[in-house]
Formats: C-alpha cells, structure tokens, sequence
C-alpha cells in the first residue's frame, strides 16, 4: 500500500502561482508513472501531467508552458508547479502515482483562482 499526502493549494489570484506537493509514503523509485489530475464542478477527472521514471513528462495542451511536473527522491515527493493560473485552472487536483500492481490516489487538494 502506498499513502499519498498532497498539499499546497489554496486561493490565488489569476496570474499567480502555486506549488502543489504530493508525499509518498515509501521510495518513488518505485513507481513506473507519476501523475497529476483535476477534476472541476460537474466536470471529469482529467489528467493534467504525467512524469515517468525515466525523467519523461508529457502535460494537456491547455498548461504547457505553465505548469511543470517534477520529484524530488529524497523526500518521496512530486510536485506539480502551477504559474500564470487562470479562472479556468481552479478544480481539485489530485496525485497519482503507479506501480507494477496498481495504481494509488491522493485525497485532492482544491485550487481556486479568483479575483
């Protein structure tokens, strides 16, 4: 089992940024796919970035050059950095992150961005 502790959102102004982390309970050596998705009112869950355990990432159309997914091994964690936000970035994000048997959620963190 693996426990996912995310933090870092919050209310920002449009334009701002923020830095979401996601704390793992064990290595992330050991997971094969890193991922943030999001998830705003009546809409689906949506991937927004993925990280992979070579070093390759891959983001939506709609946050490249924005957004910027990264991990830092020594403290089990992977953050998603958020700049230039918009309205329309405001949503629950939630880590995820996958291993050779299954893949592990975190319980969201919401990110709203408003004037």
């Amino acid at each position: 089992q693996v426990q996912l502790v995310e933090s870092g959102g919050g209310l920002v102004q449009p334009g701002g940024s923020l830095r979401l982390s996601c704390a793992a309970s064990r290595s992330i050596f050991s997971f094969w796919y890193m991922r943030w998705y999001r998830q705003a009112p009546g809409k689906e869950r949506d991937l927004v970035a993925a990280l992979t355990s070579s070093g390759m990432t891959t983001y939506i159309d709609s946050v490249k050059g924005r957004f910027a997914i990264s991990r830092d091994s020594a403290k089990n964690t992977v953050y998603l950095q958020m700049n230039s936000l918009k309205p329309e970035d405001t949503a629950v994000y939630y880590c995820n992150v996958e291993d050779r048997q299954q893949d592990y959620w975190g319980q969201g963190t919401q990110v709203t961005v408003s004037s």
